[in-house]
């Protein structure tokens, strides 16, 4: 909660979802909170509620999307993330806290997994999110390398199988597609220049996020802004890219 807040109160608050990586809990994130309360002390972001879920699903990699996964050997079953978290905690949320409950008062912020999972929500369910800092996304292109734990947990398998690239490439679609009819949305993209090189063309998280931007600006009602920061998948990059991240899609 922000410096102030009174559940009597009349006042009412942006705000912010922050997703965590794979491996990580919500705990990751609580790390931010000095960081939260200087940008807001130095007014550059509005004071704001801010909501760290934690995402236990498949035990090591949810990827915040419903997956169809039915479980196997020593791996449980997917779980529908997604809609628990866009439809379940979002209205929890908003009835539970003083908040504002309207898109263009919501954000949300992930790195790693969790930027995957924020780029998914930002694009895909535009009536909930007007804004989204995505660090180091987990935004394969076209698809995961064999050896990724995104082909191992089940977030994008259907049954049995654990990984089928059908699902992938659909659930990647929101920001593949151009939609000429998407509110205004603002996607602030942040990653580092010493991210693993996991192939013999070059490609990494970096040239990942870079293509990720690319695709940003094709489509139609989005700002979007990137950063390849010094550092590698780490939070020496997730820290700035967050901070510079809010202000700008608070600041516009």
């Amino acid at each position: 909660m922000p410096a102030g807040y009174d559940p009597a109160s009349a006042r009412t608050y942006p705000t912010l979802y922050l997703l965590h990586g794979r491996g990580d809990s919500m705990q990751a994130w609580r790390p931010v909170k000095p960081l939260l309360d200087s940008l807001i002390a130095a007014g550059k972001i509005p004071p704001l509620i801010a909501v760290m879920p934690d995402a236990p699903a498949s035990r090591r990699a949810g990827y915040y999307v419903d997956s169809q996964f039915a479980g196997g050997d020593d791996l449980p079953a997917g779980a529908a993330v997604e809609t628990a978290f866009t439809r379940d905690l979002v209205a929890h949320v908003d009835r539970t806290f003083r908040t504002r409950p309207d898109r263009a008062e919501r954000a949300v912020a992930g790195y790693s997994m969790g930027g995957y999972g924020a780029a998914r929500f930002a694009f895909a369910h535009p009536e909930l999110f007007a804004a989204a800092v995505v660090l180091s996304p987990a935004l394969y292109e076209p698809l995961p390398p064999a050896e990724s734990s995104v082909r191992s947990f089940g977030a994008f398998g259907r049954g049995e199988i654990r990984f089928d690239e059908a699902i992938y490439r659909r659930l990647a679609e929101p920001w593949r597609v151009p939609s000429p009819d998407r509110p205004p949305l603002r996607v602030f993209i942040a990653v580092g220049d010493d991210e693993p090189v996991r192939d013999a063309d070059g490609r990494s998280l970096t040239t990942d996020a870079v293509l990720f931007h690319q695709r940003c600006r094709m489509q139609a009602n989005v700002q979007t802004q990137l950063r390849v920061l010094d550092g590698g998948h780490d939070w020496t990059v997730w820290r700035a890219g967050l901070a510079a991240g809010l202000e700008w899609c608070w600041g516009r």
